[in-house]
C-alpha cells in the first residue's frame, strides 16, 4: 500500500505557465515587424487572454511600496523590441503627468486604477484631456505617440493596491521619457525598474520530471 500523500501524488502545478505563453506570443508577434497599429491590435488579445486569470503573478512582483508606486520588471526581450511590466500601487498612490515615447498596452489585473489624458487643449494651453476613465479588472488602455501618449494613472482603491500588466515596444524601463510640469513644461526622466530580479521563467524542470512518472 502506497504511503504517499495527495500533496507528494499531485502533478506539480507550473503557475508560471500563463506569462511564458505571453512572452512566447509577444515574441512571435514582434518578429512579425508590424506597424504600430497592427502591433496593438494583435497584442491586446494577447493581453486579454493574461489577464484573465490571477494565479500565475510571482509574489515578490505583487508587493506594494507604503509610499512609492512599483515597477517590476517580468521579462525584457532580448533585443528591446518589447518588454513586460506589473506595476502595483497602494493606496493613493499615482503617477506624475508622464509620456512613454513608445506604444503600450496596460491591462488590470486587480482593483481599480483611474486613467487621465494630457495634452494641448484647443485654447493651446496643457491640460487634461476628456474625462478621467476608471480601469476595471480584465479592461485594457493603450498608448503611443500616434494616439495619445501623456497621462497620470492612479490607484482608484482605498484599502488595497492595485496592480496592472503593462507590454510596451521597448525595454520601458531604460527608455529616456518626460514628465510634465502643470503647464507643460518637460523634464527628461529614466524610470528604470524597482527591483533587481526578474521572475524565473524557464524552469520546468519539476513539470518535465513528473511527466517521466
Amino acid at each position: 500500500m502506497s504511503t504517499s500523500t495527495p500533496a507528494e501524488t499531485a502533478a506539480p502545478v507550473d503557475s508560471i505557465a500563463p506569462l511564458r505563453e505571453f512572452i512566447i506570443d509577444m515574441t512571435r508577434l514582434v518578429e512579425r515587424d508590424l506597424d504600430e497599429a497592427a502591433m496593438l491590435e494583435s497584442a491586446r488579445p494577447l493581453l486579454a487572454r493574461l489577464i484573465s486569470r490571477d494565479d500565475w503573478l510571482p509574489e515578490a512582483a505583487a508587493k506594494p511600496h507604503p509610499v512609492y508606486y512599483q515597477q517590476h520588471l517580468l521579462h525584457c526581450d532580448p533585443l528591446e523590441r518589447f518588454s513586460v511590466v506589473s506595476f502595483v500601487w497602494g493606496p493613493g498612490q499615482i503617477t506624475p503627468v508622464h509620456d512613454h515615447m513608445v506604444w503600450g498596452l496596460v491591462g488590470i489585473l486587480r482593483g481599480v486604477e483611474r486613467s487621465q489624458r494630457f495634452g494641448t487643449l484647443p485654447d493651446g494651453r496643457f491640460g487634461a484631456l476628456g474625462e478621467e476613465a476608471l480601469l476595471q479588472v480584465g479592461e485594457i488602455d493603450a498608448v503611443s505617440p500616434r494616439i495619445g501618449d501623456i497621462h497620470t494613472v492612479a490607484n482608484a482603491l482605498a484599502d488595497r493596491p492595485s496592480i496592472s500588466i503593462h507590454v510596451y515596444g521597448a525595454n520601458i524601463g531604460a527608455v529616456s521619457r518626460h514628465v510634465f510640469a502643470a503647464d507643460g513644461t518637460q523634464k527628461p526622466f529614466v524610470s528604470g525598474y524597482s527591483s533587481e530580479a526578474v521572475p524565473n521563467l524557464w524552469d520546468r524542470s519539476a513539470t518535465v520530471r513528473a511527466s517521466l512518472g
